[in-house]
C-alpha cells in the first residue's frame, strides 16, 4: 500500500490540527492531494488503466467540493491550504 498509517499521520500533523484531527477539512484536502499525486504518477505509466482514472477523477472532485466548502466557510483558511499545497483554482 502507498500510504502508510504514519503517512496520513504526518499528513495530518502538518496540515491539520494534530494527527488525530482527521476530520478538518484543510486535513483531508492535504490527503486527497497526496492520493492524486499519487494516481497522477501511476496514470503516466499506465495509460490504459480505466478504473483508476475513475477513482483519480471521483478524488479530483471531492477535493474540488471541500475546497469550495472552505471558500465559503472561511476564506483565509481556503487560502492558506491552497498556498501550503501548491494547488490552484
Amino acid at each position: 500500500m502507498y500510504i502508510t498509517s504514519e503517512n496520513k499521520k504526518e499528513i495530518f500533523k502538518e496540515y491539520g490540527k494534530s494527527e488525530y484531527d482527521t476530520g478538518s477539512a484543510e486535513g483531508q484536502i492535504a490527503l486527497f492531494t497526496f492520493r492524486i499525486k499519487h494516481l497522477t504518477d501511476h496514470l503516466k505509466i499506465n495509460k490504459k488503466d480505466i478504473s483508476t482514472r475513475r477513482s483519480l477523477v471521483l478524488l479530483v472532485g471531492k477535493r474540488r467540493r471541500l475546497l469550495d466548502y472552505l471558500k465559503k466557510k472561511d476564506i483565509e483558511r481556503y487560502r492558506a491550504i491552497i498556498k501550503k499545497l501548491g494547488i490552484r483554482k
